[in-house]
Parts: C-alpha cells; structure tokens; sequence
C-alpha cells in the first residue's frame, strides 16, 4: 500500500515538473518574442510601414584619359501596392500622371498579377520636375508611393555600341540571380553588361512610417533596421574618347567599322560601328519607343559591325600568307613570281606593275598570283603526307593569329570568323579529291575565309609586335576602395617566328612610301606608316573598301583595321580613314590634310560623294 502511495506521488511530481517547465518555456519564448525580438513587432505592423529600397548609384566610367563618359542623374519610380489602393479618382491621378483611363487599368492588373501584396512598378523614369507635382497630391491616393532611383546620362553621345545600355530586369533575370526583383535594372549590353557585378553596387533599404493617407511620418525606430546601399566601382576604359569621336565624325553617312588597338597592350582605343546612334535615346521613359526603331530601321544600328560583322579579308590576308610561307621555308624575301596581269590563271591581277617581283614588292603592289603561288607550294610542300596534312597545318597558323576562334575577354559579344576545317570540303567536292587549285582562293583572302574586323586589327597588331598580342580588351581598369586596379593579359605568341616579320613589314612601309605603293598618296610627312590595302568582293553590291594599319613602322603605338561597306578599292575610303586616325591619335592636333574633307562629306548611303 505504501509502495503505491509513493509511486502515485512520484508520478504526480513528474508531471508537476513538465507543466512548470513548459510554463516557462512558453513564457520565456514569449518575453523574447514580443520584447526582445522586434521581428515579429514589424510583421504584425507591416500595414502601417513602408519598405523603401536604396539603389546604389551605378559606377561611373571614364575613358582612358580620365574624360567621363557616364554619369547618374536622379529620377523617380511611381510605385503601387495593389492591396492598399482604396477608392480614387481615377480621372484625377490620370490626368496627373499622364496615362489614359485604359492604360491605369492594364498597369494595375498588371501589378496585381506580379502580386497583391507587394509593391511593382506603376510608371517608371519619372523626371524631377514631374516628381514635384506628384508628391503635393500623391497623400490623396493610398497604395502609391514614390520611390527615388538613377538614370544613365552621357555628356559625350560617343561608343554607343560599347558603353551598352541599362534596362528593367526581366523574369529570366530574376530566376538566374535572386539580387535582382521586378522593377531593378541591369546591364543590357556591352560594357554596362559585361561588368555589371562591378557597376551595380549593394542595394539598402529604408523602413518608413506612414499614416492613414499614405502620407510618411517618419523612420521606424529611427533607421535601426535601415541599410545603406553601396555605390558601384567606377570603370576606366581602354577607350580614347577624342578618337572614338573622331571616327565616328569620319564614317557618319558610311556603314562599316574602324578598330584601332594599342599593339603594347592589347588596348582598344577606338571600336567605332556605323551606322551609331546617341546613347541618350536610350535612357528614361523613351527607351522603348527610340529602342523600337532603331530595331526596325533598315540601316542596323543597333549591330555592332565592329565585333559582329564578318567578311573575307582580301588582300589584307596577304601579309599573314607570306608570313606563314615563310616560316615554313616555302618563300624567302628573294623568291620571284611572274605575273601575267589579267591574263593569269588561275588567278587573275587587277594591278598594273613590273614582273616578277619579289616578296617585299608583292606585298607593295598587292600582286595576286605572287600569293597563289605561295598558298601552293604551302598547301603542295612535300614534307606533308598529303593536301590534307599540309592544310591542317596552314589552318593551325591561322588559328595562333585568332583568326576561326574568338578572343574570350572582356568583349562580350563577338563572332569567331570561319577558317574552313578540311571536313568540310571533303563533304563538299569528296574526300581525297580536293586539292591546292580547288581552293585557290583562300590564296587571296576570299572564299570561305571570313574575319571580324576585330580580328583583323589584332592581326596588325602582331606585325606590328613581330610575332605576339595581348588578347584585345576595352576596360583598362576597375577602381576599388579609391585606388585602380588594372587588368592584366597573358601575352600570346603565334607560330611564326620573330625573324620572318621583318620582310612583310617594308612591304608594308612600301604601300605608304613606294613609288607604286597603293596608299601612297595618304602618306604623312612626319610619320613613318605601314598599311595594306584589300578590295574585298561583295556578291550583293560594289566591293568593299579594306585597310590594316600601323604606326610608327619602328615603335607601334596604334594597329587599325577599317572597313567601308560598298566603298569600292581600298585605297578610295578605308585607306585615307585609317590614316586620320593614326595622326589624330599620334599627333592630336594635326594640319588637316587634303583628303580630310572629302572623307567627311563623303555619303555611301545616299549615294553622295564629293569629287576626287
């Protein structure tokens, strides 16, 4: 009996035991809950609080100079909160905001949608004037709010193609990045896009009291759950903005590109594409509208010739050729050829001059059956097993130029050019079948050879190096806690060996300086240039108007490639283009030459040229 006593007592203790403990575990919880955690004090005050996100200011950019290209100006979100909208007048808040009855009623549902909840973009890119009327009437319309953001602005309407643009995230944005919600904007293209990491910055977030009518009373707890958003690293391009300018001004009313490189380093100090446009019109409420037609106008130019467009190199492909024919003891700087002019098979020469001519001199006067006979003894060397095998070999050349592959740096949208695989003309004439004169026209820098004008430039650039690059790039460094970080490059070397450049680049200096050089009448007095001149062929119209370029012909300083779509021989528009550009970047302020004028009132577009 006493045994079950002291059992039931035992039992009763225990029970006794857990109630208390949980007791005080619920009271505990609670005491953190509601004194010591505000947590749960925002939640359940949510309806009188508003959470107002702090855009950082996106980084600015400069040119390499220090010139700024892109700055922010102050606008304003007109936000809403489905929910919380009450009954307005709606005719009021149209006319106040500009927007028809129709259009109120689609952003709404629209926002809706998104959610009921949480706030959306009603209009966006509001200006601070307009901002300042809005706020005086904005208390007669609960679930609106502004919220303050910026605007990209370009004091120089330079490197359009370059600089890119900002734009509101899409849903695809959202899903591959939570930093990102409905109403935040990202890089879209080129530069804004490439380092967008860089340029956003950290946003921060205001809670803000507001009354009945939706009118702000204030900080919650005086900012102790605010957060201060960090401004983005400012960028410093590779850019020349004066140069940039420049050549934008000499292809106005001309499609085509001009890429202008510093060979020491692999900086880009010119990446003109024309047709341009002004950065501006794509900035702020007129964004989709100017964003539109540019899209449709026939002209393109929203494409980016300079990184995208592709074309066979013609003559401008000379160089390369006898550079690899050298280097693979087919050609030295005595070899002869003859030439038979229009005459020759199978390649025919446009060019009036003496023969044979050696190899310096075929470079001068751009001598096309010189370079057949090249191509041939490369492709027909005997050292090979087969055609097969000693094109494999040619190609392999070409790829250690970067020409058939992009460059993988900081140009986020490039093409790889083509450099035809021996697969694919097995498939087309049969295997075993093709040989040297099947494909004879690669020997001039047509057929299925095609580049990008990039590539073309950085292919200058290593004969202006004798034989190595740095991967082209156009930032040339990222500021961080107030200092500049640059952006270093491996250097690359091709296949062809230091020695064997120095033949190419007289030729070179011969088509400014010889007595038949085909850019001798651009030449400069006071620097020494070497160029060389390419008519490529254009199954849709006139042919187009190449040149490769450097200068000075003993201490680089700038490579270039200009191209002029339907500009005819290369030595009529793409070689005096190329010229300006050099004295302009070497010289600055230079006597203005003769053809200057030309070149500036030139129209190919409209069909206007000037007398020669």
């Amino acid at each position: 009996m006493n045994m079950n006593k002291n059992t039931y007592e035992n039992r009763k203790a225990v029970i006794i035991g857990i109630i208390v403990l949980t007791g005080l575990l619920l009271v505990t919880r609670l005491f953190f809950i509601q004194v010591i955690n505000k947590k749960y004090v925002l939640s359940a005050t949510n309806n009188v609080l508003r959470y107002v996100t702090q855009y950082p200011s996106r980084g600015l950019i400069y040119d390499r100079n220090g010139k700024l290209l892109v700055f922010n100006e102050v606008a304003y979100d007109l936000m809403v909160i489905p929910r919380q909208v009450k009954t307005i007048d709606t005719n009021e808040f149209c006319r106040l905001t500009e927007l028809t009855k129709e259009e109120f009623i689609q952003r709404m549902h629209k926002a809706e949608k998104y959610s009921p909840y949480k706030a959306s973009v009603f209009e966006e890119q509001i200006s601070k004037e307009s901002f300042g009327y809005l706020e005086e009437k904005l208390y007669k319309y609960p679930g609106f709010y502004v919220q303050p953001r910026t605007l990209r602005k370009y004091p120089v309407p330079v490197a359009a193609h370059t600089l890119g643009y900002v734009g509101e995230v899409s849903r695809s944005d959202i899903r591959k990045n939570p930093y990102y919600k409905m109403g935040d904007y990202i890089g879209k293209s080129g530069v804004e896009k490439a380092y967008e990491k860089e340029l956003r910055g950290k946003k921060g977030m205001k809670i803000k009291m507001v009354d009945v009518f939706n009118r702000e009373k204030g900080s919650y707890m005086n900012g102790r759950y605010d957060t201060l958003a960090v401004p983005g690293n400012d960028l410093y391009l590779t850019i020349d903005a004066k140069l940039q300018a420049y050549g934008e001004r000499l292809m106005q009313n001309k499609k085509g590109s001009i890429v202008a490189i510093k060979p020491s380093t692999g900086e880009i100090l010119a990446l003109v594409t024309s047709p341009a446009y002004d950065p501006n019109l794509l900035v702020g409420r007129i964004r989709s509208h100017n964003y539109n037609l540019l899209y449709n106008d026939t002209l393109k130019p929203l494409f980016n010739r300079a990184l995208l467009a592709m074309y066979p190199p013609g003559s401008t492909f000379k160089p390369l050729m006898a550079l690899i024919g050298q280097q693979e003891g087919v050609l030295s700087e005595s070899t002869r050829y003859a030439c038979a002019g229009e005459s020759a098979l199978p390649i025919k020469c446009s060019h009036n001059h003496e023969s044979p001519l050696n190899l310096v001199h075929s470079i001068e006067q751009s001598c096309n059956p010189y370079y057949w006979n090249v191509f041939r003894s490369v492709i027909d060397n005997p050292k090979y097993g087969s055609v097969r095998e000693a094109f494999i070999r040619w190609r392999q050349y070409l790829l250690s130029f970067n020409l058939g592959k992009t460059f993988g740096s900081d140009l986020l949208v490039e093409r790889s050019g083509n450099v035809p695989l021996p697969e694919y003309y097995d498939k087309y004439f049969g295997k075993n079948v093709w040989r040297a004169m099947t494909i004879r026209s690669l020997s001039i820098g047509q057929g299925e050879l095609l580049v990008t004008p990039m590539q073309l430039a950085n292919v200058v650039t290593i004969i202006a190096n004798r034989g190595f690059y740095y991967k082209p790039h156009i930032v040339k460094g990222i500021k961080k806690e107030g200092k500049i970080i640059p952006m270093e490059y491996e250097k690359i070397n091709t296949m062809v060996e230091q020695r064997y450049f120095g033949p190419v680049i007289e030729g070179m200096h011969l088509v400014y300086s010889g007595e038949h050089g085909t850019a001798r009448w651009y030449a400069p007095d006071s620097i020494s240039m070497c160029g060389k001149t390419g008519t490529v062929q254009n199954p849709h119209g006139e042919n187009h108007s190449m040149f490769i370029a450097f200068a000075p012909m003993d201490n680089p300083q700038i490579a270039i490639s200009v191209i002029v779509e339907n500009g005819g021989y290369g030595s009529k528009y793409a070689a005096p283009i190329a010229t300006l550009m050099m004295e302009k970047y070497i010289l600055g302020d230079f006597k203005k030459p003769w053809f200057e004028k030309k070149i500036l009132e030139a129209d190919l577009i409209h069909k206007k040229t000037t007398k020669e």
